[in-house]
């Protein structure tokens, strides 16, 4: 019987390990887009969502902040707990230049190396601070690496957050990415309805990686406006879908 007991929680255990590594699947790609492509954010075809992870950061995201109000376009910035922590002021100040605010956790960790309470703590701090300091409780998450996990979903299930990945990239965190790196490699997956995932922080990158994204970012939005792409945040590119 003690082994019968001892075979069935090991069968358990087992299965809920499952449960909580089977998400992770999403931060490939290919897998992604055939089994779960709504977290990709795609919207309406003459629109591209444009994101930006890592921040804020006072040295990076200020300039940031005023390629767009050039523009006159908005985004939507995914915060991380940590970073706000540091510069509130900076929260506040994107939220004030009309941009939507979402959560990237609270520190830039893999949910893979966190256990479900630790990752509990981690989303809901993360969105009780983004809502307290910028007065907008964000309605998107997106995991750090893209990587989620069980206990991610059904903790943004219960605070009412939907994870949004993203449909192309910049690589802009690398030491050896430049202004044409970014723009290449973004364009090689952009096309309309899109959502476009740059880095306003080098927190967890190389050290001023964020320059690339920036010298790129003129450039993108030119691209897009010449296609009659409308660019702007994600909760209006993703307005009325569930």
């Amino acid at each position: 019987m003690r082994h019968r007991t001892a075979g069935r929680l090991v069968t358990g255990l087992a299965a809920l390990g499952g449960l909580h590594l089977a998400p992770a699947v999403t931060a490939l790609p290919p897998l992604r887009g055939r089994l779960l492509h709504r977290l990709d954010g795609v919207g309406p075809p003459d629109r591209i969502a444009l994101t930006f992870d890592d921040g804020p950061d006072p040295e990076s995201t200020p300039r940031f902040l005023e390629v767009l109000a050039a523009h006159r376009v908005r985004a939507t910035f995914f915060l991380l707990g940590s970073m706000l922590l540091r510069s509130p002021a900076l929260g506040r100040q994107i939220v004030a230049a009309g941009h939507e605010v979402a959560l990237h956790g609270w520190e830039h960790r893999n949910l893979l190396l966190r256990g479900p309470v630790g990752t509990c703590r981690d989303i809901a701090a993360g969105r009780a601070l983004v809502t307290a300091v910028t007065g907008q409780p964000p309605r998107f998450f997106r995991p750090p690496y893209g990587v989620l996990t069980g206990a991610a979903l059904l903790t943004t299930r219960r605070l009412a957050l939907r994870p949004v990945l993203w449909t192309c990239w910049g690589r802009d965190w690398t030491r050896s990415a430049d202004a044409g790196s970014v723009l290449a490699r973004v364009r090689s997956g952009l096309s309309g309805g899109g959502t476009v995932l740059l880095h306003d922080s080098s927190c967890a990158a190389a050290p001023g990686a964020w320059r690339a994204g920036l010298n790129a970012l003129p450039h993108l939005l030119d691209e897009c406006r010449r296609r009659g792409w409308t660019v702007g945040p994600l909760g209006e590119h993703l307005r009325g879908t569930r």
